[in-house]
């Protein structure tokens, strides 16, 4: 038995789906019973449990082989990152009192970088998981293919306008579906201690390569425009942010490549192509 958090998400549907294909037990974990019975019909225990209850997420974990863990993202974290150290504890309580085989917690690229900005929620994380007493892992996917999502609509009107650029510079990209593929792997196939895996997809990416790939998959040009760096914090303040500078350092790092990979990541297969025509299809 796998428990999964984050399973209502794309990332964590797609590692359900990958252990259920493997054969795998799995108990879907969601804060609302209601949205786990999509899953239940296709065959998966059902637990209810906030991110918040170490009680409630130790029951969820209690006699499993593994644990994928996941957090919901926090675009604008406040200063020394107090949301990601009081869910740190609250994982830790819970791991602790349930003891479950190994847990893989769903990292990010850049989690190792001391730099200041939004990947150090993962960074933090890492460092409270690391002192567990089970096996555990961390899984560093790059930049999400599917972000994309975002600019699908603004795609549809024929411009994207990207905060990553240079517009021709490319960076590791990968598909949620090899992230769950990948994390349904480790977690049956097992480890000892505590181990980092890195993953990208098969080729890098630039704002031009998405923009191009929306026009494949629409069938009409699509061209991109960079949001010039002295516009983002008052875009990001009209949008609601109280702390937009972690997030910007983040768009920083990875337009400049100091947030990178730490060792020799593995490879998806999903191309960026495909993985925006699948986007653009389930949109309709």
């Amino acid at each position: 038995m796998y428990a999964v958090t984050g399973i209502t998400g794309q990332v964590g549907g797609a590692v359900a789906r990958a252990l259920l294909a493997q054969g795998k037990a799995v108990r879907a974990v969601v804060r609302d019973a209601a949205k786990g019975e999509a899953w239940r019909a296709r065959g998966c225990e059902v637990a209810v449990a906030g991110h918040d209850d170490a009680d409630a997420l130790a029951r969820a974990f209690a006699g499993t082989q593994g644990v994928f863990l996941m957090v919901p993202p926090d675009y604008d974290p406040a200063p020394g990152f107090p949301l990601i150290h009081a869910q740190a504890e609250i994982f830790v309580r819970a791991i602790e009192a349930a003891q479950p085989g190994r847990v893989l917690y769903l990292s990010t690229i850049g989690a190792h970088v001391a730099e200041p900005n939004l990947l150090n929620n993962a960074r933090w994380l890492e460092r409270a998981l690391s002192r567990l007493p089970v096996p555990v892992a961390f899984l560093r996917p790059a930049w999400f293919m599917e972000n994309a999502s975002w600019d699908l609509p603004a795609a549809r009107e024929g411009v994207i306008r990207s905060f990553l650029q240079p517009l021709e510079h490319r960076i590791s990209m990968v598909s949620t579906e090899d992230i769950g593929v990948a994390a349904a792997d480790l977690l049956a196939r097992g480890w000892d201690g505590t181990r980092i895996e890195e993953l990208e997809g098969p080729d890098r990416y630039s704002a031009q390569d998405i923009a191009a790939a929306f026009a494949a998959a629409l069938g009409r040009p699509v061209r991109a425009e960079a949001i010039p760096r002295e516009q983002w914090e008052a875009l990001f303040r009209q949008q609601g942010s109280r702390y937009p500078e972690p997030r910007m350092r983040m768009l920083d790092g990875f337009n400049e490549d100091w947030i990178a990979f730490e060792g020799v990541p593995h490879r998806g297969r999903t191309s960026l192509e495909t993985a925006l025509r699948r986007l653009v299809e389930r949109a309709g």
